[in-house]
């Protein structure tokens, strides 16, 4: 009699077990998110057969890619790539701030090209064949709404960014004696420090903060460090949060974040170089060698941007651009989009006081130095909006001669009323001679201030300078920051502060 109660009772708990087991990997695949996007590799003059997420079949056939390099380091500056939908032919650009384009039956993009291992000083794609390329069906959302928010509380372009294996430049400057570059994998959001709030993108479960790492998790897409966070979603994709200069204490390995949840405050702890940033980047293994690649985070950013704020219009102007003394550059703002109606108008308005009318512009500099060129774009709705092509350049006779670099910023950058105080800050590089000087745009008198020496071998050391100021009537303003060197170099930056009804 015993022995066949404790015999039921083994056959119950088994049971229990199983259907525990059984709850657990139903609940666990009902989350499971299938991305929207299908990923192919091709050679060129290699065709294939692609099933969208919608089930709609297209044809595919990589037909040319011709890359742009500079002559100062030979890093690739642009791509175009050359593709035939459905027998259609279209030329697109590779990463660099390039959103998908639309074509037939899809949307397409091509985050990297393999000419970038050429001169990489790393290979963080996990590529195998000449090009990626990323497709949804047309219309599609790039990202299930509802899954995905803007990583940082703040304006879209508040300050400098790196994206889209886009050359690092910001800090030191583009080293000249460095040819092994590094191609920027993730999407770098500049910022105040400590006051730009981080939160996550996505739900997710925290795998490593503050160096500490969840058990049984032991491979990670990059290193682990103090300032870094790393969340994992329900498609299984890893997103790193880095240079963080304080993580909330709710943040720790184990622990399941909601979408939007805070994670912590900007800094530029860690390998930040000494600029205030977010390093926000997603990896996965979806890619021919199995081993961890970027999936490039620009569309997803714009999109949930988008979403969340409805802009109407976005102005872009970058990437920056390295040059020589008396060479000619292309300024090109046709990456510009009016999510409201029309683009009417391009204007460029450059440091040397000239203006100029449409979105290509050609320009060249007869003096070393850093500068900022505005940008102004008008949509048929009314819509306005700037954004700021970085130009650095270095004298042909001097290559060795570094220039000075400026990181500005300022925080709140989103819901600013008239009278309310707004935080300027800015860090110069490469300089200890001279002081920044700031000019609010609204006719108030500039005010000067002197950010401290950065020190290359202790860059997270010091502060930002700082300075206050409040607007008293609504409207867009183009601030500048300018400080000059011992040589008398230039460094010229540019905040665009929208200060509301």
């Amino acid at each position: 009699m015993n022995n066949t109660l404790f015999g039921m009772k083994k056959i119950i708990c088994l049971w229990k077990l199983c259907l525990l087991i059984f709850l657990i990997v139903s609940c666990s695949d009902a989350s499971r998110i299938t991305p929207l996007r299908v990923v192919t590799e091709l050679n060129i003059g290699e065709s294939q057969e692609i099933e969208l997420s919608n089930g709609e079949i297209i044809q595919l056939e990589l037909l040319s890619i011709d890359v742009v390099r500079d002559s100062l380091r030979n890093a690739i500056r642009e791509v175009n790539v050359k593709v035939s939908v459905d027998d259609e032919e279209i030329t697109m650009h590779s990463g660099n701030y390039n959103l998908p384009v639309e074509m037939g039956k899809v949307q397409i993009d091509c985050p990297i090209v393999k000419e970038y291992y050429a001169n990489s000083n790393s290979d963080r794609w996990g590529l195998s064949a000449d090009a990626r390329f990323r497709l949804w069906p047309e219309e599609s959302a790039l990202i299930q709404p509802g899954t995905f928010v803007y990583p940082v509380k703040q304006k879209w372009f508040a300050s400098m960014t790196h994206s889209g294996n886009e050359p690092c430049f910001v800090d030191w400057g583009e080293n000249l004696a460095v040819k092994d570059i590094y191609y920027h994998s993730g999407h770098d959001i500049g910022g105040a420090e400590g006051m730009d709030e981080i939160v996550s993108a996505t739900d997710g479960l925290v795998v490593s903060a503050r160096k500490d790492t969840l058990e049984r998790y032991d491979d990670f897409p990059g290193d682990i460090r103090t300032d870094v966070v790393y969340i994992v979603d329900n498609r299984g994709w890893y997103y790193r949060y880095s240079h963080l200069d304080s993580i909330y204490p709710a943040i720790k390995p184990g622990v399941r974040v909601k979408m939007g949840q805070r994670i912590g405050l900007m800094g530029k702890q860690g390998g930040s170089g000494g600029w205030v940033h977010l390093h926000f980047d997603i990896s996965n293994k979806e890619n021919s060698t199995g081993t961890w690649g970027t999936e490039d985070a620009y569309a997803y950013v714009w999109e949930a941007y988008v979403r969340q704020y409805d802009p109407g219009l976005i102005a872009v102007a970058r990437p920056h651009h390295l040059l020589w003394t008396g060479q000619e550059t292309t300024l090109d703002g046709r990456k510009s989009k009016s999510l409201a109606g029309d683009i009417i108008s391009y204007e460029w308005i450059f440091c040397d006081g000239t203006n100029a009318d449409g979105p290509v512009q050609k320009k060249s500099y007869e003096k070393s130095g850093e500068y900022s060129e505005i940008l102004k774009v008008t949509d048929s709705e009314g819509n306005v909006d700037y954004d700021f092509a970085v130009i650095q350049v270095y004298d042909r006779d001097k290559p060795d001669q570094t220039i000075p670099v400026m990181q500005p910023a300022y925080h709140p950058t989103l819901n600013i009323k008239p009278g309310d105080p707004v935080t300027f800050l800015v860090r110069t590089f490469n300089t200890a001679a001279g002081h920044e000087v700031w000019d609010f745009g609204d006719g108030s008198p500039q005010v000067t201030v002197k950010s401290e020496t950065v020190d290359r071998r202790n860059y997270t050391a010091g502060r930002f300078a700082e300075t206050v100021h409040a607007f008293s009537e609504p409207g867009h303003y183009v601030v500048r920051v300018e400080r000059s060197d011992e040589a008398g170099l230039q460094a010229i930056a540019h905040l665009h502060v929208v200060v509301e009804e």
